[in-house]
């Protein structure tokens, strides 16, 4: 499911650089989800615009500590 991927893609882009890095190097968001699907992260840019509407202060806060994921 996509909201699985969007967290999962996140916790190993903290705990990874390199993925971190290469990601991070995307022109746009399109490119940033082409780029996550081929490393097995299965969202489209919708589904990674609904997943990310986070406010700062939750931004701040856990992964596990945001509500919803």
């Amino acid at each position: 499911m996509a909201k699985e991927a969007v967290v999962q893609l996140y916790r190993d882009a903290q705990a990874d650089s390199a993925l971190k890095e290469k990601l991070n190097s995307a022109p746009n968001l399109e490119a940033f989800v082409e780029m996550a699907q081929a490393y097995g992260y299965t969202f489209t840019v919708e589904e990674w615009r609904e997943m990310t509407r986070f406010s700062v202060e939750e931004l701040k806060s856990k992964v596990s500590e945001i509500p919803g994921l």
